[in-house]
């Protein structure tokens, strides 16, 4: 072969392999949605001849065993499974709009979604973003124990306005509301430059705080300006956005004034230590303390993305209850995920 029909045969080759793996997701994606439609209908079936008949709890058991004596100890019929299947159809039997969605991921993250989630707008949060980012179940779980729905929502940032469309939720999970840094062992009262050379003594303890997802580059990392030295307290590289991370560390409250410190950090990130197939870095300011009202006026003028978050906090999740938006604004964010 000559060199231009080895470039043809490679490229037949990617072809080839897309078409095969295109086929295989289809087929793995058809086979979920009838195991999804099965365990619906069996769950359907216990309700109803329970209502019916007025069967028990014991119902479930022996049909479990006739079951499973019947398909050779088919994995997926055990009486906790069958009890899950009963599960599932109630939750989502009087919500015809979340019906169709539970078919779109796995079994084993539809257990996670209905156990663990209470409400039916935080189902959806779930259930789209496992559905829209192919979240593992270890990934799911993650999420769910930390509470990304509330911070999604509560989450203050300029994210919406100067991000692509196709990162902007992908940033805001990546950026917490409330961040716990008690692990540092830092006393009530401390420094900057203390909470900044306690993070660096911990720095695998603070990048798993943070996230996931998140390398360190360097702290005080210097950039030069003209004939100024500036530097960022700490530089990160988010792998999944592909971007840089700049974070201003303050021991206050969020002031206006930290926003325009940090535009001017990332148009310089961006002029001068981006990659040309790296996106736009994006800033956090984490800081003790910040009033609502005016984090929203500060981004409001924005042209980069920046985030005001706090600590360090512990936030239980009652105590965001009276904090979320009505459901009605719920229901319009949740739009944004399809």
């Amino acid at each position: 072969m000559d060199t231009l029909n080895k470039t043809q045969f490679t490229q037949f080759v990617t072809e080839i392999k897309t078409k095969i793996r295109e086929a295989q997701l289809e087929a793995l994606q058809a086979v979920n949605k009838r195991l999804i439609d099965l365990y619906w209908n069996l769950g359907k079936m216990i309700v109803e001849r329970q209502e019916a008949h007025g069967w028990g709890k014991s119902v479930v058991e022996r049909l479990s065993e006739e079951l499973q004596l019947e398909l050779n100890g088919t994995s997926g019929y055990s009486a906790a499974n069958l009890w899950r299947m009963r599960t599932f159809h109630l939750t989502y039997r009087e919500n015809e709009f979340l019906a169709p969605l539970v078919r779109e991921i796995g079994w084993s993250h539809n257990i996670i979604v209905f156990e663990k989630c209470k409400d039916e707008l935080q189902r959806e949060f779930y259930l789209r973003m496992t559905k829209k980012f192919g979240w593992t179940k270890n990934v799911l779980i993650h999420q769910v124990e930390n509470q990304s729905y509330e911070k999604y929502l509560l989450n203050q940032t300029s994210f919406d306005q100067t991000l692509p469309e196709s990162l902007v939720n992908q940033a805001k999970l990546a950026v917490k509301d409330e961040y716990t840094f008690d692990f540092l062992g830092l006393s009530a009262e401390h420094s900057e430059y203390e909470l900044e050379q306690a993070i660096l003594k911990k720095i695998r303890a603070f990048l798993i705080e943070m996230g996931g997802n998140f390398a360190f580059i360097g702290n005080q990392y210097r950039l030069k300006v003209g004939e100024k030295d500036y530097s960022i307290d700490l530089l990160l590289f988010h792998r999944r956005l592909r971007c840089l991370v700049a974070i201003d560390l303050k021991i206050g409250e969020f002031e206006p004034e930290h926003k325009g410190k940090m535009e001017f950090y990332l148009s310089v990130l961006n002029d001068q230590v981006k990659l040309p197939e790296e996106n736009d870095a994006i800033g956090i300011v984490i800081c003790k303390n910040k009033d609502k009202t005016v984090v929203e006026y500060a981004l409001k003028s924005t042209t980069h993305p920046i985030g005001g978050e706090l600590h360090p906090h512990v936030q239980s999740s009652s105590g965001y209850l009276g904090l979320l938006p009505s459901a009605d604004d719920i229901r319009e964010r949740l739009k944004g995920l399809e």
